[in-house]
C-alpha cells in the first residue's frame, strides 16, 4: 500500500511540474491578432514608416543602413523596391523613410532617419530594423537613387 501511494503522489508531482504556470501577470501574443509596437520589426507596413504629422513634436535622429538593395520587379512597366536593413538608435526610436519624386536630373533622393520622444526614458541599445520601401514605376530614363545625400544605386526604367 505505501509504494502505490509513493508512486501515486511521485505521479501527481510529476504532472503538476509539467503543467502550464498560469500567472495573470504574463500575457502572450495570439499570433491571429495584430500587434504594434514602437519598435520596427520583420511584418512592417509602409504605414509605419512613413513620415506622419505628428513628427513635428518628435526629434530626429539617425537610422544606420547596414545594406540596401535595389530590387527590380518583373512588370510591365518595371517597379522598383529599396531593401533596407539596419537598426535605429534605440527601441524608443520610430524608422521613417520618405521617398521624394525624380527631380529635373532624375535624381531619387530617399530619405531614411528615425524620430524619437524627447522625453521618454529608453534604454541605449540598437534596434534592428528590416523593411522593404515600394518606389514605384518611373518614366522611360536613367536615374540616381540616393540615400540620405548618398549614391546608393543607378538604374534604367
Amino acid at each position: 500500500m505505501k509504494k502505490i501511494s509513493f508512486v501515486l503522489i511521485t505521479l501527481i508531482f510529476v504532472l503538476s511540474a509539467c503543467g502550464t504556470n498560469a500567472s495573470p501577470d504574463v500575457s502572450y501574443p495570439n499570433p491571429s491578432e495584430e500587434t504594434s509596437s514602437d519598435s520596427d520589426s520583420n511584418s512592417n507596413t509602409q504605414a509605419d514608416y512613413l513620415p506622419k504629422p505628428d513628427d513635428a513634436f518628435l526629434t530626429r535622429g539617425e537610422a544606420y543602413i547596414d545594406s540596401r538593395d535595389l530590387l527590380t520587379m518583373e512588370s510591365y512597366p518595371l517597379q522598383f523596391m529599396l531593401s533596407l536593413k539596419g537598426n535605429t538608435p534605440s527601441p524608443c526610436h520610430q524608422l521613417r523613410v520618405l521617398v521624394n519624386a525624380p527631380d529635373f536630373e532624375n535624381k531619387i533622393l530617399v530619405e531614411v532617419y528615425s524620430v524619437s520622444d524627447p522625453n521618454k526614458v529608453c534604454a541605449q541599445v540598437l534596434s534592428p530594423f528590416e523593411v522593404n520601401v515600394p518606389l514605384g514605376s518611373f518614366a522611360p530614363g536613367y536615374y540616381i537613387l540616393l540615400i540620405n545625400g548618398e549614391q546608393a544605386a543607378e538604374f534604367k526604367a
